[in-house]
């Protein structure tokens, strides 16, 4: 059966890889989401804080012997403890400030972290291999599809789905929104509101180191690979909506298969389709498709 002259296998195969890409897309745009939407910072090292996540990875299996579960869970918290002391010695100073001194700080961070890399591990790819349970594929019928990338959408939307939950419908959630828009107000009833923004901010890095150990056994881990990222997830949070938790999410997932489906029938403009969307969300709606209006 064919779809435009496409056969539907291909297609639907190109879909679900979409799917694995718009995965990553929603992970990594909702830890830019919760730091902008919560501490209005634009964190431009976050591709690097990813980088880190998979460099982590790759050091922890490779050198230490760990196994890949131990740094889905450490790798992590390593990247939010370095977040936390960031946001603590730098970031905190321009919280009052324009974003775009928010911007050249982490930029600068960006480019002094792949250049450290680059130093140690030089420019070639380094792999970390698959964990023996997530090995092999599983038979769609129309396809075989590695167990590995279905784990990977698997995890990717519990944990951005459980981030959702968390911000927008529990009380911590509600004393961190109010916290960003009132912290006078929240310390009154004894919060300690400065460290509710470092554990945030710290949080959010976590989310892309998180992404990062999931990336490391699909994709090649070099100091460049956030670089080669980050634009694509901040046109993402754009037009999701700067801060839009839910808008990050959903819009990561879509643009993913939207890219999938744009290498079926126009391979040449899958690099740039997610781009061509944010010129016409913007000029329709400036604010994002779940951003608010101003």
């Amino acid at each position: 059966m064919e779809i435009f002259g496409v056969p539907l296998q291909a297609m639907v195969s190109q879909l679900l890889l979409g799917l694995v890409n718009g995965s990553f897309y929603a992970m990594l745009s909702l830890g830019l989401a919760v730091i902008f939407g919560l501490l209005n910072v634009i964190n431009f090292s976050h591709g690097a804080l990813y980088m880190m996540g998979a460099f982590a990875a790759y050091i922890g299996v490779t050198t230490f012997g760990l196994s890949y579960w131990t740094m889905l869970a450490l790798a992590p918290l390593l990247v939010g403890v370095f977040g936390i002391i960031i946001e603590k010695s730098m970031l905190r100073w321009l919280y009052k400030l324009d974003h775009l001194y928010g911007l050249l700080l982490t930029f600068g961070i960006t480019l002094l972290l792949e250049g450290v890399f680059r130093s140690f591990f030089g420019n070639s790819g380094q792999s970390v291999s698959v964990p023996e349970l997530l090995q092999g594929r599983t038979d769609l019928g129309f396809m075989e599809l590695p167990n590995y990338r279905l784990w990977v959408v698997f995890a990717s939307l519990s944990v951005c789905l459980a981030t959702w939950f968390v911000i927008e419908k529990t009380k911590l959630g509600a004393y961190l929104r109010a916290g960003t828009e009132n912290p006078k107000l929240v310390e009154a009833f004894g919060i300690n509101v400065p460290l509710m923004v470092t554990l945030t901010y710290g949080f959010g890095v976590a989310l892309a180191g998180f992404a990062g150990v999931l990336a490391a056994p699909i994709v090649n881990v070099t100091p460049l690979m956030g670089s080669n990222l980050i634009i694509v997830v901040f046109a993402v949070v754009v037009i999701g909506g700067m801060g839009s938790i839910m808008g990050s999410i959903l819009t990561g997932l879509g643009l993913g298969v939207i890219e999938g489906l744009t290498r079926v029938f126009y391979p040449e403009g899958s690099e740039v389709v997610v781009f061509v969307v944010m010129v016409i969300v913007l000029l329709l709606r400036p604010a994002g498709l779940f951003g608010k209006e101003k």
